[in-house]
């Protein structure tokens, strides 16, 4: 593997180019060496003997479990948001200006201040390479499979998103959260459970969360966005609700030896989540976004897309 000297080393001579400027890979073997070589770096022994010595000290070490993941299908270039190339000829570094950040020696473009002012508190990826001018590497990202690309592979809808897989194999932190909801305005945003089955989807979460609506430049409008989705009818109480799931589980028994495609056990799935959802009234304090203060909610932006977050 060969560097060139250049302050910027991810700009790409083209779409499809094979040698990138700033990183010529000469070999299979060479990649390797360099990726084991920075690998080496922080092992996963190094790890659990910091977050142990973080907690012998009284250190705070991080708990979270769970994961807000921004997915702009769609928006500014790379080069005029996190990844600028001040020293590329005009016609291709972009007409913004880029401002120095809290982690020395990284810069980002100069109209996220607020994002520079924190950039110690987060990390900025800029090896990521979709290898085709579409949209259709959103699927690829969201499953790490470089097959998941609908439009080209008719067997791509078969590869499960990243958040359903986390849905199978750790579940909801709460039985009655779902593991894995999205907000979106389309379904090709999306990455759904494929082979997984249907239980892992993603729960469409603003078909049950009311949002306020704001204009462009972030002024409510007093209208709410969403649904009532967990909101149980008028006239049906929460004994009446149990009761009717027990009785449609009893027809379910009589259909399940006739279906072949394991849609029933998605069924049973979804309603048991469901009345869980509806009935436990955490789902519901967690979706009403009118619950949070007024501070709390400043901090994510007055826009439909923050608020969602």
């Amino acid at each position: 593997m060969q560097d060139h000297i250049h302050s910027h080393d991810h700009a790409f001579t083209g779409l499809n180019a094979r040698v990138r400027e700033g990183l010529v890979m000469q070999n299979r073997r060479g990649m390797l060496k360099a990726s084991l070589a920075g690998m080496a770096g922080l092992s996963l022994p190094q790890l659990m003997r910091v977050r142990a010595e973080a907690a012998q000290s009284g250190q705070p070490v991080g708990s979270g479990k769970s994961v807000i993941l921004l997915w702009m299908a769609g928006g500014p270039s790379h080069i005029d948001t996190w990844d600028p190339k001040p020293d590329r000829p005009f016609i291709n570094r972009g007409p913004f200006g880029v401002t120095q950040t809290a982690q020395p020696g990284v810069i980002i473009c100069e109209h996220l201040p607020k994002q520079a002012a924190m950039l110690d508190k987060f990390t900025v990826i800029r090896s990521v390479d979709p290898r085709k001018s579409s949209h259709e590497p959103n699927m690829v990202f969201q499953t790490g499979n470089r097959e998941a690309a609908p439009r080209t592979n008719p067997k791509g809808h078969l590869y499960p998103a990243i958040g359903s897989v986390v849905a199978k194999m750790h579940g909801p932190n709460h039985p009655s959260m779902p593991p894995y909801a999205a907000f979106m305005r389309s379904r090709s945003h999306l990455a759904f459970a494929g082979y997984l089955g249907k239980q892992y989807d993603p729960f469409i979460a603003n078909h049950a969360t009311r949002l306020p609506v704001y204009t462009k430049v972030g002024v409510d409008t007093g209208r709410v966005s969403g649904a009532d989705l967990l909101r149980i009818p008028t006239g049906l109480n929460a004994n009446r609700l149990t009761t009717r799931q027990s009785l449609v589980q009893q027809f379910d028994r009589l259909r399940k030896d006739l279906d072949q495609s394991g849609s029933m056990d998605a069924l049973d799935s979804y309603q048991q989540k469901a009345v869980d959802m509806v009935l436990g009234q955490r789902a519901q304090r967690a979706l009403d976004v009118r619950k949070e203060p007024a501070s709390v909610r400043e901090r994510y932006g007055k826009h439909l897309w923050c608020q969602q977050a």
